[in-house]
Formats: C-alpha cells, structure tokens, sequence
C-alpha cells in the first residue's frame, strides 16, 4: 500500500511539472487610445441614455464631463397684433 502511495505521488508530480514552465511570455502593447479618450480612466454613464456623462479615474473619483454652457433660447417672434406699417 506505501508503494503504491508512492508510485501515486511521483505520478502526479510528473504530471503537474510538465505545466510549468519559467518562460516570460510577452505582453502584448495597449491598443491605442481613441479622440478625446483620458488614458487610465473608465467612462461613465450614470442615467443609461448610451452618452458618457463623466469617468472614473484610477482611485474610483467621479468626474463630470464639463461642456460649454448652452446658447440662449431665441428672442420671442414680434406678435402679429399691433400696429402695422
């Protein structure tokens, strides 16, 4: 019963010593980055209507995407009452 013991530990150290291996595989580059992409960041979208509204940074802070302010509305169209002419 020992040998067989045995016989069964040497077995599976062969086996499990053809998986290992001291090699360094290489590691592939990063892709590069798209337009307007911050390296290290993970984009958010916060309200689920498919456009980013800010990303998470590597420490997990959340900051908003900034835009420009929007343009005013338009001035109200002259009314057609009044005088004319």
């Amino acid at each position: 019963m020992n040998i067989r013991q045995m016989a069964l530990a040497a077995a599976g150290v062969l086996v499990l010593s053809a998986c290992a291996s001291t090699k360094d595989e290489p590691v592939a580059p990063a892709p590069p980055l798209g337009p307007g992409a911050i390296a290290g960041t993970v984009a958010a979208d916060r309200d689920g209507d498919g456009i980013i509204d800010g990303y998470y940074t590597a420490d997990g802070i959340y900051n908003a995407i900034q835009g420009p302010p929007c343009p005013p509305p338009p001035p109200p169209m002259p009314s057609r009452r009044g005088e004319r002419g």
